[in-house]
């Protein structure tokens, strides 16, 4: 039975594979997007594109719900792997994608039925609120068919298959790259065309990713009854805090953008700027957390501890090389951006806010994501939801609410990157103690207990 792929080698090197692969694919996609928004900005409505921000918060929701089921699944197939047992990994992967289903198709569900409240909370009103609203009816339904998607790549993280990853995502972006333009421009659909782009790129990407993970590569097993049970509970044990993680930062983005609405839709046009440039920018930072989950573990259904906290030091340093190359990237590029999107006096005062100061907060927000995972693929998920939502509800609202009275729409960037200061500091410290200090734990000192114990951490305890 072969062995893990992350249990040999540099972890400096699997780090900036699987961290590479992962942004190429992520970034891509986050490219894709904002060439989404490019392209609706080119209609000369500001509505429209306050329409896609103000959905786009709503919509962070639900797709960061998926992410969690995704680094659930990780975890789960990850660590069996690692301990040899590639039966129990593909059965994981394949029921998980049923449950995963199951859950984002009831999220959906919600969303669409409360979607005008959502977006009235949010700020939009007016005609601005009618077309973001319709938005969300027409892209939710597929959000059960990206859910498989995701949990397919998360299988391919798992077994060390970055690259095949990274397809799944480039060539599923290409396909939304080609058909934007054509659907949202040339046959002018506007919102419209721009949200069956979403919906065919989710289905392209649940259809890549299945090829892939279980035509390819057998990494998929046929979920049954059985299995089901088997596994609902330790699988629900990480995706509950990894889904209530992810969860907290599009509550902090929409927290946000209810105090941008205020300022105007010119303001909330910048917002939404600035949450593609995010992404854009930063797909390392965001694909980092997800890409070495599945090298912890590995190494941790292996009992090899030792190489937990080199890859905890080793993502570390990558995460600050990547967060300082792209701020000094951005703010290059930042008279580009202005002109490209149009924005107005107030738009590029938050654009610039973003690219020459609050930029600089993602060096401390990386941090946080290496401890999120840590926390999560070792056991510990509970923590990585405790720092998350401090960052998001406890400093992030009610820095910006601070800053804003100072700064106006400005202060709300400035308000967002002090709260990553301060948590991404304490988060560093607390995850490398943890992981320093994890010397072997058995299985029932976990949050997850496994549906079969891992021969290799039997009799392992923690110091």
């Amino acid at each position: 039975m072969s062995r893990g792929r992350f249990l040999t080698g540099s972890t400096m090197g699997h780090v900036v594979r699987m961290t590479a692969t992962g942004a190429m694919g992520i970034t891509f996609v986050f490219l894709v997007d904002a060439a989404n928004l490019l392209w609706i900005s080119q209609l000369g409505d500001a509505r429209l594109v306050a329409a896609i921000g103000f959905a786009f918060a709503i919509q962070y929701f639900s797709v960061s719900s998926g992410v969690g089921l995704m680094i659930a699944a990780t975890a789960m197939v990850s660590r069996s792997i690692g301990s040899g047992d590639r039966e129990l990994a593909r059965s994981q992967a394949g029921t998980g994608m049923v449950i995963a289903a199951v859950i984002q198709a009831f999220v959906a569900l919600l969303v669409i039925l409360l979607r005008h409240d959502l977006v009235a909370l949010a700020g939009a009103t007016g005609e601005t609120a009618a077309m973001s609203a319709r938005y969300l009816a027409m892209t939710m339904p597929s959000l059960a068919i990206m859910a498989v998607g995701m949990v397919g790549t998360g299988t391919l993280r798992a077994e060390g298959l970055g690259a095949k990853s990274m397809y799944v995502t480039l060539l599923s972006g290409s396909l939304l790259m080609v058909i934007d333009p054509i659907m949202i421009v040339w046959w002018g659909w506007g919102l419209d065309g721009a949200a069956i782009g979403l919906v065919i790129f989710r289905i392209a990407l649940m259809g890549l990713a299945l090829y892939f993970a279980a035509y390819q590569h057998g990494l998929v097993g046929a979920p049954n009854m059985n299995t089901l049970r088997a596994i609902l509970r330790p699988y629900l044990l990480i995706a509950g805090p990894a889904i209530a993680t992810q969860m907290a930062t599009p509550a902090g983005n929409y927290f946000l953008t209810m105090v941008m609405a205020p300022y105007g839709d010119d303001a909330v046009a910048a917002w939404a700027v600035v949450g593609r440039l995010t992404v854009v920018a930063f797909g390392g930072v965001f694909a980092l957390s997800g890409a070495i989950g599945g090298i912890f573990g590995q190494n941790f259904g292996a009992g090899q501890f030792d190489r937990l906290r080199s890859t905890y030091r080793d993502a570390l340093i990558f995460c600050l090389c990547y967060s300082l190359v792209a701020w000094g990237l951005l703010a290059l590029a930042t008279p580009y951006v202005i002109q490209a999107f149009a924005l107005s006096d107030q738009g590029a005062e938050v654009l610039r806010a973003f690219t020459y100061v609050g930029v600089g907060g993602f060096i401390f927000v990386g941090a946080l994501f290496v401890s999120n995972a840590a926390f999560n693929n070792l056991g510990r998920p509970g923590r990585s939801t405790l720092l998350n939502w401090t960052k998001e509800a406890v400093l992030s609202w009610p820095l910006a609410l601070a800053f804003a009275l100072t700064f106006g729409a400005s202060g709300v960037i400035y308000g967002q990157a002090a709260s990553g200061v301060i948590v991404g500091v304490v988060s560093a410290i607390w995850g490398w103690r943890f992981v320093a200090t994890l010397h072997g734990q058995d299985t029932e000192a976990l949050d997850l207990k496994p549906a079969r114990p891992y021969p290799n951490l039997e009799g392992y305890r923690r110091r």
